[in-house]
């Protein structure tokens, strides 16, 4: 199935934006009375015929309301320092989307070696992995957010940091209840967290974890938290 994103949804019509509409009119040449498969990106799936288009929008009418297969009983949201390597931070961001994810900040830390980041293409990396796995639910992807003003304000059911800097440390599926609905894990740069950044958390409630015994890179430590919060919900 192509799925198509609809930013706007108004009564029984649903409007593709100026790159979608390209996609679905001249690269894929979709036309009027064609029925096609879209999404609101707020867990809301639709197939709709068109109705009209220029190159600026496609209106869709809504036909019917499709099932879909990604409404979960948690909501995950990974706090992570961005990669230095920017095709690695992409990549996490692709693949915890085709997981299933519903939030996302990037944190500066103090060891953190990106201190920038483009929101707009980061979003577009989501809406493309989103669509390609066939997701009604897409994650909110928060702009670049100081650690020490991330912390005091973070609120889930389930708070935790993962790091090495504590050996032995209980691993996630051991600590996460499988009734805690609402999750926040913290993932940090390459250097990992420092102890003042660790302590921090610790002050406001964030509870010590690991992800395994191998030593993870940031990316692949965000996807193995992800993967594993996804294994006890399931």
């Amino acid at each position: 199935m192509q799925l198509f994103y609809a930013h706007k949804i108004e009564a029984s019509k649903a409007f593709l934006d100026p790159e979608e509409t390209r996609h679905c009119t001249k690269t894929l040449r979709k036309n009027i009375n064609d029925i096609i498969s879209f999404t609101d990106g707020c867990g809301g799936m639709y197939a709709g015929k068109i109705v009209d288009f220029n190159k600026k929008s496609c209106t869709l009418e809504i036909l019917k309301t499709l099932e879909t297969s990604d409404k979960r009983n948690f909501k995950l949201h990974l706090a992570i320092a961005p990669t230095k390597n920017i095709n690695r931070l992409e990549w996490f961001l692709e693949k915890a989307t085709e997981f299933g994810i519903d939030e996302v900040t990037f944190l500066l830390c103090q060891r953190s070696e990106r201190k920038k980041i483009r929101l707009d293409r980061l979003e577009k990396v989501v809406l493309s992995a989103a669509k390609q796995s066939l997701k009604s639910i897409f994650p909110k992807v928060n702009d670049l957010t100081k650690f020490k003003d991330f912390i005091p304000q973070a609120k889930a059911d389930f708070k935790g940091i993962a790091h090495c800097n504590t050996p032995d440390l209980p691993h996630l599926k051991n600590v996460l209840q499988q009734e805690v609905t609402e999750i926040l894990i913290l993932i940090g740069p390459e250097g990992d967290f420092s102890d003042a950044e660790v302590a921090l958390t610790k002050e406001h409630g964030f509870e010590e974890i690991g992800l395994g015994t191998s030593r993870l890179r940031t990316e692949t430590a965000g996807l193995a938290a992800c993967h594993t919060v996804h294994l006890l919900h399931a």
